[in-house]
């Protein structure tokens, strides 16, 4: 099945894939698109989870996805008496295991690390994981490997 996937840009991809060495963690602060996502895996302490030995795939919404939010949300899930939200929400991008492009398009669904399961669908040659479209794919990281995505998906 060939797939059409639209990417970012060629130097962000690029710069993404020289940090293979590096952890899930390291390799998005490094691509400097991820800055909100950092804070929020911060504010949520699952900094060292994501750290750890894995191995994780991570859908990685990017800055500009968490601006799709509405205005507030994301001030609001930075709270320390939203922590437990924001978890659910951030364990809802992760699932165990380094799930390549190849195996994410045969998939239907997967459950994630908040125990609920997100829908994956491939739509007019983009794969979709609920209604975020996947947009730069197989980040390879020392624990995992990322995928990026243009929207926060939300647990129900």
């Amino acid at each position: 099945m060939a797939l059409a996937l639209t990417f970012l840009s060629v130097s962000f991809t690029n710069s993404l894939r020289a940090e293979e060495k590096k952890d899930i963690v390291d390799t998005a602060v490094a691509a400097g698109q991820f800055k909100t996502l950092a804070a929020a895996l911060q504010a949520a302490d699952l900094v060292d989870a994501l750290k750890g030995k894995g191995p994780f795939t991570v859908f990685a919404p990017t800055d500009a996805a968490f601006e799709k939010l509405p205005k507030g949300t994301v001030e609001g899930l930075l709270k320390p008496e939203a922590k437990g939200a924001l978890t659910g929400i951030l364990k809802y991008h992760v699932v165990p295991g380094a799930v390549d492009a190849a195996k994410v398009v045969k998939l239907s669904n997967a459950t994630t690390l908040n125990g609920q399961r997100v829908d994956i669908a491939v739509k007019g040659g983009a794969v979709m994981v609920d209604k975020a479209k996947v947009v730069v794919t197989d980040i390879k990281c020392s624990n995992g490997v990322i995928h990026v995505i243009d929207s926060v998906i939300l647990p129900e």
